[in-house]
């Protein structure tokens, strides 16, 4: 276990995105969707800070207005670790020594996720990240959808888009798809300030430009990935389609409405 250290939580928010165009902004039951991510997660009780981080000064306009604190980066960023990573080295946080990535793409981020997250660069991972029981066949095979191996004592052993563990000679059945073996990745990250910073300075390895994932980098370079297996995720926003769920579930819960079960 490492000593309690303050978390700061920084929330990547760009415009380029190719199959949504101007994610953040995109308005979503009434709100443009970084304000629904920065409402959320500033009440988790797991971060001490909560930032955006940018390099737009149309998102950053729309962050002030809220009241959320926001910082401009490059625009030359070529990911959300980078982008978190230089707001991460600036002076003003260089006393928060646990940093959390939470995507702005994420309105339905469950609280527990991220404190699990955390829970694991605490007990000694450079990386902490979580992942959920795939479920369904369909999710399996997605390959928009990431699936990590663990081993045992839950050091993830790869990320893919593709269907791992593959299961010779057929497919897994329901209830092998609920357990612990086939699991799908929750793209939240926590990482100690060394650890952050040593991801950033690696290049690109070949693993990562094969499967288009910026998290077998670390991974393949020898550092330590704890993924703590956690219930069911409502997922974010990368299609218009997303946007349409997830918009309704944001109505049900302005409305208080139970959660919705969705299978994806």
């Amino acid at each position: 276990m490492i000593p309690e250290q303050p978390v700061l939580c920084v929330v990547p928010a760009r415009l380029g995105s190719q199959r949504l165009p101007e994610k953040p902004l995109r308005v979503l039951a009434g709100r443009p969707m970084i304000e629904w991510v920065w409402r959320r997660v500033a009440e988790f009780d797991a971060l001490d800070a909560v930032v955006v981080a940018t390099d737009s000064e149309r998102v950053a306009e729309v962050c002030t207005r809220i009241g959320a604190r926001v910082e401009l980066t490059a625009a030359s960023h070529p990911s959300g670790t980078d982008r978190v990573a230089e707001v991460a080295g600036r002076a003003e946080w260089s006393e928060y020594g646990l940093i959390v990535n939470v995507q702005g793409d994420e309105p339905l981020v469950a609280e527990s996720h991220v404190a699990a997250a955390v829970e694991q660069v605490r007990r000694g991972w450079d990386i902490g990240t979580v992942a959920t029981p795939i479920g369904a066949v369909a999710a399996w095979r997605d390959p928009s959808v990431v699936k990590v191996a663990r081993r045992p004592d839950g050091a993830a052993l790869y990320f893919s888009r593709s269907p791992i563990p593959f299961l010779r000679g057929g497919e897994p059945t329901e209830a092998e798809l609920a357990g612990g073996a086939y699991l799908r990745h929750v793209g939240i990250y926590a990482y100690s300030r060394r650890a952050l910073e040593q991801w950033v300075a690696l290049p690109v390895g070949e693993l990562e430009r094969i499967e288009r994932l910026e998290q077998l980098r670390p991974l393949a370079a020898g550092m330590s990935v704890g993924v703590a297996v956690a219930s069911a995720a409502e997922g974010g926003v990368d299609t218009p389609a997303d946007a349409v769920r997830v918009e309704q579930r944001l109505r049900e819960i302005e409305a208080g409405e139970p959660r919705a079960t969705v299978e994806r």
